[in-house]
């Protein structure tokens, strides 16, 4: 599959509750966690979104889209996305996962087939939605949950045709999600060993 084909999306919603600061905005080694996101799609994809009310976001020099639907979560997110998207293909990446790598998200494009709506990440035996190929035309369902008040991703995802992509062992550390300032301390303390 051709670059020109893919669309990259990053979700970097708003104030995260646990965290109580915009985690795309926070570093790691002196680089924030939405560049670390950005380095790992730019060479996957013609271009980048990121989905965000918050206009500090354009110093990234990329699109910006802001949420169709506010206080509504990924499935808004991943919606606005989809809906300024002009490309079939998209990879959706939260924008808490700093340790991600570019070959983490081409098994993705590798395992794209005829039938699936979504390719998603699964590791340690939990999929990943928010690592995840979604199809433009998948659309329509997510703007129908939101209309019915369906938030969880999840539900929203057993209306669709998905498929995982199953990581080995060495690769769990690069889908770690950063939610707590204990777990950014860990993979501070991890990537200063």
């Amino acid at each position: 599959m051709i670059k020109n084909h893919i669309t990259g999306i990053i979700l970097a919603g708003g104030k995260s509750s646990r965290m109580g600061t915009d985690k795309g905005f926070l570093k790691l080694k002196d680089k924030r966690f939405i560049e670390y996101s950005i380095e790992a799609l730019k060479p996957l994809v013609a271009n980048i979104l990121i989905i965000s009310d918050d206009a500090n976001y354009d110093i990234f020099g990329f699109t910006r889209v802001d949420d169709l639907i506010k206080n509504s979560g990924p499935v808004a997110g991943i919606y606005s996305g989809l809906k300024a998207s002009k490309t079939k293909f998209n990879l959706v990446l939260s924008c808490d996962i700093p340790l991600i790598k570019t070959d983490v998200l081409k098994r993705l494009i590798d395992a794209v087939d005829t039938t699936s709506e979504v390719v998603q990440i699964e590791s340690e035996g939990k999929s990943m939605p928010l690592i995840a190929l979604y199809k433009k035309s998948t659309a329509p369902t997510f703007k129908h949950a939101l209309l019915n008040n369906e938030r969880r991703l999840r539900i929203v995802l057993k209306s669709l045709k998905t498929k995982n992509v199953v990581l080995g062992t060495k690769e769990h550390k690069s889908t770690v999600n950063i939610n707590t300032p204990n777990e950014l301390k860990t993979i501070e303390n991890a990537h200063n060993s």
